[in-house]
């Protein structure tokens, strides 16, 4: 498995690593660019999107119809009353509604099974309910999308949608569905207003994007994903030095896993003339944890940010201590949203103590401009190091399996005695500084303006390349479980 299991799933959409996917977008490019009507355009995203969901499971999608029906009509409701109390019950609706299918889906037994635990310890015992639940793929993705929308329709930040069918088409449009980026509605539907257009340089641009996206997931990540299972797996059986590279190789996996897709996402829409926002800016060469999360998941860090820390109170506070406050509980939700177990609440709450010790610091022990360059330096490794660390938080099925993996990573214990291949170490390094090359020449931007032969040629050796290190068998996409 790529990652954890949380809750029971069913079969996963269509991947846009797979030849069906290819199939059905080769299809919707088609019919899409024959349309002269704008109205005809987003009349056959809207359906297309609901066929790609549906795919998986026809009664998701229509789980999807209710729930962006609702938010429109709350919305709607919203720009239509001045009372500020009746504005208070229609956003507090929109909430509830979004919250209480997350909650169900994703959290109903994680919930039931903490509060069992917590009866046991004070000698009460309780049986768990037998309901099987299947986790819409993505639910986390698209309740937030619908969330932001009314929350900044109720904040009077952006105007209604008044058609229904436009407000379909931007709740489910079918390239970021299932796995973002998140996307905001004052960034995408002004988007929607006119017939869009692309030019030959935007298609070699988002051309080279999907490639990369592609090599990232199915040549590297899903190339690695078997050695970490191996070890995180039965992490008692492994060397120490088996133990620290494993964690190594998830740090890439779950890079190139994630901002992958995002990669292929923003590809796929932009092929049809949207544009998404980006979602990764080279996290691992953050120098700070503060920066990590200005370059990892953009547009989660950003919604959590905006509609929770914000709204917290920020880092307006006059006390200290209740801005750090703020910024522990905007994590341990994100930690919460990622998965229905207290390892990603651990996970969510060592990120905002490590940005709490890193504010601290800096306003203890300011650098000099002479201190800088090594600085840098020194905070580069201990953020990526942290980080590394965190994961395993993440990966690991319970807290017994990350104690194991973190006394490896920390003490370099011995552990047990099998190993994993040598060459597996060398991989994050020489990811790492092909990244860094990739973006101080702007490979992409290079790519995107060769000659269109020139760019045929490069485009099909590096295809050829992909597909003779394709891995016996695609895996979901990380991001899908959340």
């Amino acid at each position: 498995m790529a990652g954890r299991p949380h809750a029971d799933k069913a079969e996963a959409p269509v991947l846009f690593v797979e030849l069906r996917f290819f199939l059905f977008f080769a299809v919707v490019l088609c019919v899409y660019w024959s349309l002269r009507s704008n109205d005809l355009r987003k009349w056959f995203v809207l359906f297309s999107s609901y066929y790609f969901y549906g795919s998986w499971d026809w009664r998701f999608a229509v789980m999807l119809f209710v729930l962006s029906t609702g938010d429109w009509f709350f919305a709607l409701r919203l720009s239509q009353t001045e009372s500020q109390k009746a504005r208070k019950v229609y956003v507090t609706l929109s909430l509830a509604m979004n919250l209480s299918v997350l909650a169900f889906f994703k959290y109903f037994h994680f919930f039931v099974g903490s509060a069992i635990s917590a009866a046991r310890v004070v000698g009460v015992h309780l049986d768990e309910p037998t309901i099987h639940i299947i986790l819409p793929v993505g639910v986390s993705f698209f309740t937030f999308q619908s969330l932001s929308y009314t929350i900044d329709v109720y904040r009077r930040e952006i105007p209604v949608v008044r058609g229904l069918r436009d407000y379909l088409m931007f709740s489910s449009f079918f390239p970021q569905l299932v796995a973002g980026p998140i996307v905001r509605p004052k960034y995408f539907v002004p988007q929607m207003a006119a017939l869009r257009h692309v030019t030959l340089d935007d298609v070699k641009s988002m051309m080279y994007l999907f490639l990369l996206g592609y090599v990232k997931k199915v040549c590297i990540a899903d190339n690695i994903s078997p050695f970490v299972d191996q070890v995180f797996n039965h992490p008692a059986s492994y060397t120490g030095f088996a133990s620290i590279t494993a964690t190594w190789l998830y740090t890439i996996q779950i890079f190139c896993d994630f901002s992958g897709y995002s990669d292929m996402a923003i590809a796929v829409a932009g092929l049809i003339g949207y544009r998404l926002v980006i979602n990764f800016d080279a996290p691992y060469l953050a120098d700070s944890i503060q920066d990590f999360w200005r370059r990892w998941h953009i547009s989660l860090s950003t919604w959590i940010r905006d509609y929770i820390y914000f709204s917290l109170g920020g880092g307006r506070m006059k006390n200290r201590v209740l801005v750090y406050r703020n910024l522990l509980l905007t994590m341990l939700a994100g930690g919460l949203w990622h998965g229905a177990a207290w390892t990603f609440v651990a996970w969510g709450g060592a990120h905002g103590t490590a940005q709490v010790v890193h504010q601290e610091f800096r306003k203890h022990f300011p650098p000099t401009p002479a201190q800088e360059p090594w600085r840098r330096i020194i905070s580069w490794f201990l953020t990526l190091n942290f980080v590394c660390l965190t994961w395993i938080l993440f990966r690991a099925p319970d807290f017994s399996v990350a104690w194991v993996m973190i006394k490896r990573y920390l003490l370099l214990d011995h552990g047990g005695t099998a190993t994993i291949p040598l060459w597996l170490a060398f991989v994050g390094p020489v990811l790492l500084l092909g990244q860094l090359m990739m973006r101080r020449l702007n490979f992409g931007g290079a790519v995107s303006r060769l000659s269109l032969p020139r760019f045929a040629l490069v485009y099909g050796m590096v295809w050829a390349i992909a597909l003779s290190l394709l891995p016996l068998g695609y895996r979901p996409f990380i991001y899908f479980q959340f």
